[in-house]
């Protein structure tokens, strides 16, 4: 049952918001009464939690380890953006710390720090792999670090567009930083 709820409330975060669900809406999508809901998540603030820190550990594990990652700079770069897009091509849904990240200052604390988890890991993920190419060979750690943050805030303001626009070739559009 705790999966269920957690898939539930992930879609409805990744769609709506932190504060577009309540714990009655999700209750009734899995077919149970809220005290159920509150029975595995005390709070909303622990359930925004546990739904961020899976989500995080789903996405880097779609990443896959870093020494598996492509050996040059922009393959890199596409794989992070691949993943970012195919969410939105399957569900027409957004990231889900993207979207928690707009209403990060509206958060419960241990939300907003499973937020601020999910960028540090896909970051430090982005850089090391970067660290591995030739490109990342020749320039040092800040460069690296520069071109990973641009990488994923262009793959998240992609989502955005998108979605927003309602058309999906607008993230296709949206080209990624070049290394420099």
């Amino acid at each position: 049952m705790k999966e269920t709820i957690l898939k539930a409330a992930e879609k409805m975060i990744r769609s709506r918001g932190y504060n577009g669900f309540s714990f009655r809406e999700i209750a009734d999508a899995v077919g149970v009464k809220s005290a159920s809901v509150h029975y595995h998540f005390p709070t909303k603030g622990a359930l925004g939690a546990a739904v961020a820190r899976r989500y995080s550990d789903d996405f880097l594990s779609s990443l896959g380890p870093v020494d598996e990652a492509p050996m040059d700079a922009v393959g890199v770069q596409k794989r992070l953006h691949d993943l970012s897009r195919r969410s939105l091509v399957e569900e027409n849904l957004m990231c889900l710390c993207g979207m928690l990240g707009a209403e990060v200052a509206d958060l419960p604390g241990e939300v907003a720090a499973e937020v601020r988890v999910f960028f540090e890991r896909s970051v430090a993920w982005t850089e090391a792999a970067l660290a591995r190419t030739e490109w990342g060979t020749r320039v040092g750690q800040t460069r690296r670090r520069k071109l990973a943050l641009s990488t994923l805030a262009t793959s998240e303001g992609a989502l955005v567009l998108a979605r927003s626009m309602g058309d999906i070739s607008v993230f296709d559009e949206i080209d990624l930083p070049a290394p420099d």
